[in-house]
């Protein structure tokens, strides 16, 4: 298996030499915006000053942190493949530099590839801001934590089974200091949990396990637990996908963004006490695999009456849920490319979220907001339960016909939370978006890692 790889990238204010130069407004360079703006309509464009090539562009009033991240990304467009060493930005407009910065370290990530002649890439070594300066810890961060996520998330899934992810965990917590524990088949059948061993049970290996790595700071100030669903590749099993198999491979992506924000956090040096869940499995189909109408029991007590083989990310979620709330977090918080209904509700490029805590709906839209990760909030209403109402357990895990199911998905999850935790559920509609987002130039965009990372103050207090 491929590596994953980030370069380090120095930070550093003051005029320095480097290869290209990025000229931020009028304050930067007002003969090069007069030749731009002579060249070309748009804001952004190569210009030559002399031997160094020049990119100069010119910001214009946005609504939003999003719409800076997108047209900064269209900026950069300009670049093309090419790749420096080394960029100076020079500015006085803090927000577009920083935005400047994190596209550049965005665009540094070099997802999977199997090709004979992958072709040769420059790494990025040095930023130098000649203007405010930035923080450049932070800017990191958010980042190295966002490639991680679309790196993992871009793997074939013949390269990241389920044994295979707990490979990469095992190679990452060394790294970083992380404590590893794993929850095997044999141990989460002695615990009860049978929402997730349905899943696990059409496979013929034992890989699926929910893994638990803990970052412990010295003097913790809050605790956090983060729960991903990683479905290493989901062919929907019985029910089984007939028109879009193809990408399935993707649909870890919620481990994908929990791993990544605990990579983020621990680069901050965060002293919050965080517990990473993550839910590995396949959804396959066999003589063992589960089946509509099985009546399978949670590890919390809870009977469930199978309904689509295809909503399995919330069978695995619902013991993993219930082990991390066991712990009494000050926040659960987890991620799932869950359900077609909440793209179709709000596309791909917002996410749906959801909580127990309906005070923090405004805070939520805010932390989405300032990250350039926009997110939805959704009701999460006990009357929506009338849709997943069974006659021969304690619920069914979706309504069988046609029903709001990125809603009735977050009413089955919200049973495995533990009484008096807080929960926020993200059900990542925007994990690929076409042509990139925000920041982000790859299709694969990592969602949720900026966006959990601009959350945590307002949600930790």
């Amino acid at each position: 298996m491929q590596d994953f790889q980030f370069p380090d990238v120095q930070i550093a204010s003051g005029r320095q030499d480097s290869a290209l130069l990025i000229l931020v407004g009028e304050a930067g360079a007002p003969d090069a915006l007069a030749s731009l703006k002579a060249l070309a309509p748009k804001a952004g464009a190569w210009l030559l000053a002399g031997a160094q090539p020049t990119l100069v562009v010119a910001p214009k009033a946005v609504k939003s942190p999003f719409e800076r991240h997108n047209q900064v990304r269209k900026w950069l467009a300009v670049l093309g493949d090419a790749q420096f060493e080394s960029v100076q930005l020079k500015g006085d407009d803090k927000d577009w530099l920083e935005a400047l910065a994190a596209t550049l370290l965005a665009r540094q990530l070099r997802l999977p590839s199997f090709k004979k002649d992958k072709g040769e890439h420059q790494a990025l070594r040095r930023i130098s801001v000649e203007g405010p300066e930035l923080d450049a810890g932070r800017l990191l961060a958010e980042a190295r934590g966002n490639a991680l996520a679309r790196w993992l998330s871009a793997l074939p899934a013949s390269e990241l089974t389920p044994a295979k992810y707990r490979t990469v965990l095992e190679a990452l917590a060394r790294d970083h200091g992380w404590q590893l524990e794993i929850f095997d088949q044999t141990r989460l059948a002695g615990l009860g949990a049978g929402a997730f061993l349905a899943v696990a049970q059409g496979s013929d290996n034992d890989e699926a396990a929910i893994v638990r790595l803990r970052h412990r700071p010295k003097a913790p100030s809050g605790k956090l637990a983060l729960v991903g669903k990683g479905l290493c590749f989901d062919t929907g099993g019985y029910n089984l996908k007939t028109s879009h198999m193809f990408g399935m491979h993707g649909d870890m992506g919620g481990s994908a963004v929990a791993l990544g924000t605990l990579l983020a956090l621990t680069e901050l040096g965060s002293d919050l006490e965080v517990d990473c869940w993550l839910a590995l499995a396949e959804n396959h189909i066999g003589p063992k695999a589960y089946k509509p109408n099985d009546l399978v029991v949670a590890m919390n007590g809870t009977s469930i009456e199978v309904v689509d083989t295809d909503a399995e990310g919330r069978m695995v979620l619902a013991d993993t849920l219930t082990l991390a709330s066991r712990e009494k977090p000050d926040l659960v918080m987890d991620y799932a490319t869950l359900t077609g209904a909440c793209i179709r509700a709000i596309g791909t490029a917002q996410s749906g979220v959801f909580s127990n805590r309906d005070d923090w709906r405004e805070a939520l839209i805010q932390a989405g907001r300032a990250s350039g990760e926009r997110v939805w909030p959704f009701p999460l209403d006990e009357d929506y339960d009338d849709n997943i109402e069974s006659d021969v357990a304690d619920v069914k895990q979706c309504h069988p016909g046609t029903s709001c199911d990125h809603i009735d998905a977050a009413r089955f999850l919200s049973r495995f939370v533990e009484e008096g935790v807080n929960w926020v559920h993200v059900d990542l509609s925007a994990a690929e978006h076409k042509g990139g987002l925000g920041l982000v130039d790859t299709e694969v965009t990592g969602f949720g890692v900026r966006f959990t990372l601009a959350a945590l103050p307002a949600l930790m207090k």
